[in-house]
């Protein structure tokens, strides 16, 4: 079946809030997880955007679809099993965060430098991740949809 684009949930959306939950190795082999998946990557890709966690568009289950570089990954169940003392802070947009016009808008967000993921694809294969730089901020900030965070939510209260 051809790819569909999903509706994104924009802030302040409750669906949003919510922790997905982990998803079974049949749950992952399932035609319909098959669909969804290519469905979520069509979406992303359509939206421009660096990545997308299931919640975005109103699914409660713990995945993320990310393009870093050409390379489509595919994190089910995705786990940071280790990250940099180090942090850094840059610019961050969310296709789910935008201002009144709708357009997405960017704030500086602290990230750690580095992390070791763990997680299992779209095969249901469990694979781990060295990920630094922009692919680590990706999966920090798609992990935080699945557990209910949104980039603004690290900002500076002044």
């Amino acid at each position: 079946m051809k790819a569909k684009v999903l509706n994104i949930l924009i802030n302040p959306d409750k669906r949003l809030r919510k922790k997905s939950l982990s998803i079974s190795l049949s749950e992952i082999k399932d035609q319909k997880t098959k669909q969804f998946l290519k469905d979520m990557k069509e979406t992303m890709l359509k939206e421009d955007g660096a990545g997308l966690a299931a919640p975005q568009v109103g699914v409660n289950k713990r995945i993320v679809v990310l393009n870093h570089e050409n390379k489509i990954y595919y994190l089910i169940n995705p786990e940071i099993t280790k990250f940099s003392f180090n942090q850094e802070i840059k610019d961050e947009g969310c296709l789910s965060v935008v201002d009144e016009n709708g357009e997405i808008y960017f704030k500086p967000v602290s990230r750690h430098k580095w992390l070791n993921c763990k997680y299992q694809d779209e095969k249901g294969k469990t694979k781990k991740l060295k990920a630094r730089n922009g692919l680590a901020r990706a999966i920090q900030h798609e992990i935080d949809h699945l557990d209910g965070v949104l980039f603004i939510d690290h900002l500076k209260k002044n």
